[in-house]
């Protein structure tokens, strides 16, 4: 059996730094740790109810379904652009403009015009789905309905009929976790995660578990944050399955699932790998031959500058890359590329 994990429908090799891939994947901790998202794959019309130590949430559907896991991917593409612009220092609003493709590459979804297609419905979803809660985002408890995202636009269509540009105004409580930068680094090969369920795992241990060396949570309380609607018994065994395929695998990213000895808890273990904050620079180290490569990436541009550019960004990104040399390399080419010479 192969790797339970998707494919990686556009690698990059060792490193993101084209444009579409060079805002690290976050997502507000808000939805992370409370059951925002539906782990259905058909459209899901329950209404669902979600209280936990004072904090109620009531999600209720449109037409088209719950907002699901997946359709969650076009938040945290939104989210980890705006917090790039913030850690750049530049002013940020509401609405967020890109290319579909981007969105599409840069969450690891097929460029297809069935791609396009889900990207759609996902959107709809996500406006259509009504949220009524009590949490608190940036320092404010809000207790009101909203939708996940405002409203979506498909600004440009090709003659075939696949979006191009696309705009989206986010929700106010989404903003608000934004702007006060309640959101987490999360791994890239949580777009490469097939199960909905697999997904929420991976956000629980993230939020609860982050770079602790475990956490242990009972299987009750882990099926009420996940939000499923299966029996106990059921969600042990779909538990179990997700369990099995680790042991054999180590597919679930940056953390192991393990049942305890009782098999009435579950162990997230931290593999080491889970993201964590660097310094507020990079300090990795740079071949002195590489800054002749850098030149010839950038001419006119001072390389040192450039470096210091680089690794400012990188620790802002909490990118630590497995080859800076040919990172710092590419980083100036693509600089140069944006900006022309100086």
């Amino acid at each position: 059996m192969n790797s339970p994990l998707l494919p990686d429908r556009h690698p990059q090799g060792d490193f993101f730094v084209c444009d579409i891939f060079d805002a690290a994947p976050k997502a507000d901790i808000g939805s992370m740790e409370h059951p925002i998202f539906s782990l259905s794959t058909k459209p899901d019309k329950r209404m669902r109810r979600y209280e936990h130590r004072g904090l109620t949430i009531e999600i209720k559907p449109s037409s088209d379904g719950l907002a699901t896991v997946h359709d969650r991917d076009i938040l945290i593409f939104c989210i980890s652009h705006l917090i790039r612009a913030l850690n750049e220092g530049r002013e940020v609003n509401q609405t967020v403009r890109f290319q579909a493709s981007e969105l599409l590459k840069a969450t690891n979804r097929m460029t297809t015009g069935r791609g396009y297609e889900l990207l759609k419905a996902a959107m709809e979803r996500l406006a259509g789905t009504r949220i009524s809660t009590n949490i608190t985002t940036g320092g404010q408890e809000i207790f009101e309905t909203f939708g996940l995202i405002e409203k979506a636009r498909i600004v440009r269509e090709t003659r075939e009929g696949r979006m191009q540009e696309v705009e989206i105004k986010l929700s106010d409580w989404v903003f608000n976790a934004i702007r006060a930068q309640e959101v987490l680094t999360i791994s890239r090969d949580y777009f490469r995660l097939r199960r909905p369920l697999e997904r929420r795992l991976y956000e629980l241990a993230r939020k609860h578990c982050g770079a602790q060396r475990e956490w242990v949570v009972s299987l009750d309380l882990l099926q009420k944050k996940c939000g499923s609607g299966s029996t106990s018994f059921e969600f042990k065994r779909l538990i179990g399955n997700i369990i099995d395929e680790d042991i054999r695998y180590s597919h679930i990213p940056d953390y192991s699932i393990r049942f305890s000895a009782d098999e009435r808890q579950i162990v997230f273990a931290n593999r080491g790998t889970s993201p964590v904050p660097l310094q507020d620079v990079f300090d990795g180290h740079l071949d002195p031959d590489i800054y002749e490569e850098a030149r010839a990436a950038a001419p006119g541009w001072d390389v040192r500058y450039l470096e210091m550019e680089w690794r400012r960004w990188c620790g802002s990104e909490e990118i630590e890359p497995k080859n800076p040399g040919r990172h710092f390399v590419k980083f100036c080419q693509s600089w140069h590329e944006r900006r022309g010479r100086p």
